[in-house]
């Protein structure tokens, strides 16, 4: 399992990062940027109705369209809720989350926009 706070953690461990809250609609939605201001790791509370899923945490990365075809297929992987459908994913955060794999998808998404 993933929490919200261990994404966040990791992120900011790894990449020394800080989140940004750019929506004022949204105060929980951070982004992650690059040094150089890309964005690659949306963490969002999108309303589980939105998505047909139960669970509100989601994180947004940014991944090769192949290996996004692939994820889609187990649960808890979805075309990106805000993002480029066919380059980024979203994760929810539940108990079915492989802390692993998210962390290889995260070091994956800043690799990729950097």
């Amino acid at each position: 399992m993933a929490t919200r706070q261990e994404v966040f953690d990791y992120i900011i461990n790894n990449y020394a990062a800080s989140p940004v809250y750019t929506f004022k609609k949204f105060p929980h939605y951070a982004t992650f940027k690059t040094p150089s201001g890309k964005w690659f790791a949306p963490v969002m509370n999108v309303p589980q109705n939105k998505l047909g899923l139960t669970g509100t945490a989601e994180i947004d990365v940014k991944v090769d369209p192949e290996l996004a075809s692939i994820l889609r297929q187990n649960p808890g992987y979805l075309p990106a809720y805000h993002m480029n459908k066919e380059h980024w994913l979203t994760v929810v955060l539940n108990d079915q989350t492989d802390r692993q794999t998210l962390n290889q998808l995260i070091d994956d998404s800043y690799n990729l926009v950097n």
